[in-house]
């Protein structure tokens, strides 16, 4: 399981994320980062705006909670999830991922 991490204003994960992909979907693990397949391209922020709204989507919360803390223009990012605790967002992403 990808390790999730309590911050200060909420839990915090990695991703890599698969730019131009068939279709959006969680790919697996790659490390200690959770693999994510996006259709959209890298380029003028559209791949970041897609990995946000995959994640509020896949882990069922408001768009608002997700933020990119670091990693905007690489493939590897670290995620917030504001307002949840690590054991919450684990909860979800095992409901999903298996």
């Amino acid at each position: 399981m990808v390790p999730v991490r309590d911050g200060d204003k909420g839990a915090t994960f990695a991703v890599r994320v698969q730019p131009r992909a068939s279709r959006n979907a969680v790919a697996g693990e790659m490390g200690d980062a959770l693999k994510i397949a996006l259709t959209a391209p890298p380029v003028g922020g559209k791949a970041n705006d897609a990995c946000v709204e995959f994640l509020a989507n896949l882990l069922k919360v408001p768009r608002s909670s997700v933020t990119i803390t670091s990693g905007e223009s690489s493939r590897n990012k670290v995620i917030r999830i504001a307002g949840m605790r690590a054991s919450e967002v684990e909860q979800r992403l095992r409901a999903v991922i298996g």
